[in-house]
């Protein structure tokens, strides 16, 4: 067995023995072939991860970049609760039609938000409404847009706002300085954004899975 498969089938044991996926999230994670980009929303221990992080941080306004089929968004929501308010950033509108349906299905479509458009754009647009802060930013996008998406989610932050950005390993990539991977410069950008900046504290934890060999960086906001 090859190591790759190895990682899978250990994460497919961890999903099977702890993570309960009813059938909502199922259908909603299936449902990401009907989306522009099947296949690259988070595993089901990932959702998990995310649930129990919303739990532990008491997290109620949380804002995610990156919708995709809302799969990432329902374990968010149902975690922080009926009174909790989400808003989540999506390009297409393909991929929109298909999460609002899904969050529909999931019975969390009151508390969760799509804003279409650019993401970069949505932000902004967030940042002059004057919002009270979220809770909880999570970073789930085009990799190479991450340092301006960093730089907008601790303007809408406070202090003790926990920010995860996901896929920021890249296979190990993010390593080559030299490389001329977009994705790969944007993710080596935000580390060093973070690095530079007083006001973050972080860590990045490489994983295999599933998804192969890849990790994420959280942050926290003082």
């Amino acid at each position: 067995m090859s190591a790759p498969e190895q990682w899978a089938e250990v994460d497919r044991y961890f999903i099977d023995s702890l993570v309960k996926e009813d059938p909502a999230l199922a259908a909603t994670r299936e449902s990401s072939g009907e989306t522009l980009f099947p296949g690259i929303d988070v595993a089901p221990n990932m959702g998990a991860f995310l649930g129990l992080l919303v739990q532990l941080t008491g997290a109620k306004r949380i804002l995610e970049i990156g919708t995709l089929a809302g799969y990432s968004a329902i374990w968010m929501a149902r975690a922080a609760g009926s009174d909790a308010q989400i808003t989540t950033c999506e390009l297409e509108a393909t991929n929109a039609k298909v999460a609002q349906e899904n969050f529909e299905h999931a019975g969390v479509a009151d508390r969760v938000q799509i804003r279409r458009g650019p993401a970069a754009e949505t932000l902004q647009q967030l940042i002059a409404e004057q919002p009270e802060p979220f809770d909880l930013v999570f970073i789930d996008a085009d990799k190479r847009s991450n340092p301006t998406y960093l730089k907008s989610a601790v303007s809408l932050s406070r202090p003790g706002t926990a920010i995860l950005i996901d896929n920021t390993v890249r296979q190990g990539q993010v390593v080559q300085a030299d490389s001329e991977n977009p994705d790969v410069l944007g993710t080596r950008q935000l580390i060093a954004d973070i690095a530079a900046d007083g006001r973050l504290t972080g860590t990045a934890l490489q994983t295999v899975g599933l998804k192969g060999w890849d990790g994420f960086t959280l942050v926290r906001v003082s």
